[in-house]
């Protein structure tokens, strides 16, 4: 794991950590997706133009497509198809968010 040297660096990282703890805490407390969203546009401008900028659209699309995602889950939930749809979307979640988290984790942007 790299450690950032420049102290900015360094909050920008813990910011993001937050951010993927936040969304992974998600899956036991709900709210924490949403206060991981309010932390990544409250803090956006700062992490323009570093490496955490990719990470920050990364959780920020994986935050928008899965409540997409959850809408299209109700919506056929009740055909059957709802709980495929459903079981998918939070597979692909865990994905984003372990993805996002171990490029991080190597101080690398995410693509």
């Amino acid at each position: 794991m790299t450690q950032p040297t420049d102290p900015r660096d360094a909050s920008l990282r813990t910011i993001t950590t937050i951010v993927y703890a936040l969304q992974a805490a998600a899956f036991l407390v709900g709210l924490t997706y949403i206060a991981a969203a309010i932390v990544n546009y409250i803090k956006r401008p700062e992490v323009a133009g570093t490496l955490y900028e990719s990470h920050f659209n990364w959780q920020i699309r994986t935050f928008w497509w899965s409540l997409l995602w959850g809408f299209i889950t109700l919506l056929t939930f009740w055909f059957g198809v709802g709980i495929l749809i459903g079981l998918a979307a939070a597979i692909w979640v865990i994905y984003r968010i372990v993805k996002g988290w171990l490029a991080l984790s190597e101080g690398k942007p995410v693509p």
